[in-house]
């Protein structure tokens, strides 16, 4: 059975450039997973696409900036707009009055009982900008706006520059790694959607793991995948005398080291008490998250990052039916982790975040969908998090008003992305002065930390 460079690539991102030698035994794991002092976890989720958030968070009534809400938004999304009487009320303490997208109880629940908060109007800046600096040109501002591939790079990277190699993630890994997990069994960063920027560092490596498939790697290749990995285990053994592949099979060997630590410490605790939705993708993806969390003490883990995806958010057409879903799954996923982290006691010391490449503008096209946008709302879950509260500034429903950066409601973001990857990272532990090496832009705003955790 052959094995092609990509799934080699994809064996060979599992690994760190680290040494896994002197692995730890499992036999004691169920003793060792219930105790790690200190212990906390970012777990980001990027809705890949570009999720509405003028459908996800949506005013009632007259909001906090005085504009007509509900009114406003109906007059303007035309056949996008929700019913009101569909919408989820929040709790009054939410800084005006809002619901959420039928699709969300869930989320209600949480935000109404304090666990859940939302950012608004949060995308990419360079620095801060107004509607008119921005409609007269000259001033700096992240590059290739509204495009999908460089949108994502630059939420991933939080430089606004696409071509940056490195994630914010990955920076924080370079920074903290050393000193928060010195006997760590595996890196301090690890994706259950694939590779991205967002988890790769200068100096630091993710570890990349399917979920329910920790033992075998990434495969997608069914009945081939056993012949894969037989394969890919032969080329460890090939002497080349070539550098390249003799580094090549060392990268290997330590993504095997990893799949096998995980998969023994996984198997060696008892099961999650939390029921995950089934045919879910995001659940699955928490559901794993939360089973490696589960034996952070094992693993040597004092500070871990994660990373999930959930995709289609790009609704240029039958955007009612289409997000109605997804946000359905991100929401029976969402509360369930939030579950499982009571359940592990560790609800103050997870906070899950969204990104997503951006918003859709809030005047609907002509094929029941919605265009790219710019600034959107974004939601933070987690006991530390400050919740029950709305953040940011809440733009003003009008075509060519003062938060739209053209015509057709695309919101020009009045916080930027790296304001709200720095408040995290702030949260997580980062040393105050290392958050302008691993956010470039963030000494051009005023407010480094938002306050929601």
């Amino acid at each position: 059975m052959s094995m092609n460079r990509r799934s080699f690539i994809r064996y060979a991102s599992l690994a760190a450039g680290g040494n896994a030698a002197g692995l730890r035994p499992f036999g004691m794991l169920n003793g060792l997973a219930q105790s790690s002092p200190g212990y906390k976890a970012l777990v980001c989720i990027f809705l890949y696409g570009g999720n509405d958030s003028n459908n996800t968070l949506i005013p009632l009534n007259t909001t906090a900036n005085g504009s007509n809400g509900y009114t406003a938004y109906a007059g303007v999304r035309g056949p996008l707009a929700l019913s009101a009487k569909t919408l989820l009320p929040l709790s009054a303490g939410a800084n005006g009055n809002y619901g959420l997208h039928p699709s969300l109880p869930n989320t209600q629940a949480l935000f109404n009982n304090g666990n859940l908060a939302f950012v608004t109007n949060v995308g990419t800046l360079v620095q801060p900008l107004t509607v008119a600096q921005y409609q007269a040109g000259g001033m700096p501002t992240p590059s290739n706006l509204f495009s999908h591939p460089d949108q994502q790079l630059e939420w991933q990277n939080a430089t606004q520059i696409a071509g940056t190699g490195t994630g914010w993630a990955g920076r924080i890994a370079d920074t903290m790694s050393a000193s928060s997990n010195p006997g760590a069994q595996i890196p301090l960063v690890t994706s259950v959607y694939g590779d991205t920027l967002f988890c790769n560092g200068a100096t630091t490596s993710p570890v990349a793991v399917d979920p329910g498939n920790l033992g075998g790697g990434s495969c997608s290749e069914g009945a081939a995948c056993v012949g894969r990995l037989e394969t890919a285990q032969q080329l460890l053994t090939f002497q080349s005398g070539m550098s390249l592949v003799q580094a090549d099979n060392a990268i290997t060997s330590t993504a095997y080291q990893y799949m096998s630590v995980l998969a023994n410490a996984v198997q060696s605790v008892a099961p999650l008490a939390t029921t995950f939705p089934a045919n879910n993708p995001l659940a699955a993806q928490l559901q794993q998250i939360a089973q490696i969390i589960q034996v952070r003490a094992a693993l040597g883990m004092t500070r871990q990052i994660f990373f999930a995806g959930l995709s289609n958010f790009d609704t240029h057409s039958g955007q009612l039916s289409t997000q109605s879903s997804l946000l359905s799954q991100l929401d029976g996923a969402l509360s369930a982790f939030y579950t499982a982290t009571q359940s592990l006691g560790l609800a103050n010391q997870i906070t899950t975040f969204t990104m997503s490449d951006f918003s859709r503008a809030m005047q609907p096209n002509s094929n029941t969908g919605s265009d790219h946008g710019w600034g959107g709302h974004l939601m933070v879950m987690g006991g530390a998090v400050n919740g029950g509260q709305i953040y940011g500034t809440y733009p003003t429903l009008a075509l060519g008003g003062p938060n739209d950066s053209g015509a057709n409601g695309r919101w020009l973001p009045t916080t930027a992305s790296s304001q709200y990857a720095a408040t995290l990272a702030s949260w997580f532990g980062v040393p105050a002065a290392n958050l302008n090496t691993i956010f470039p832009t963030l000494t051009n705003f005023s407010t480094t930390n938002l306050g929601f955790v």
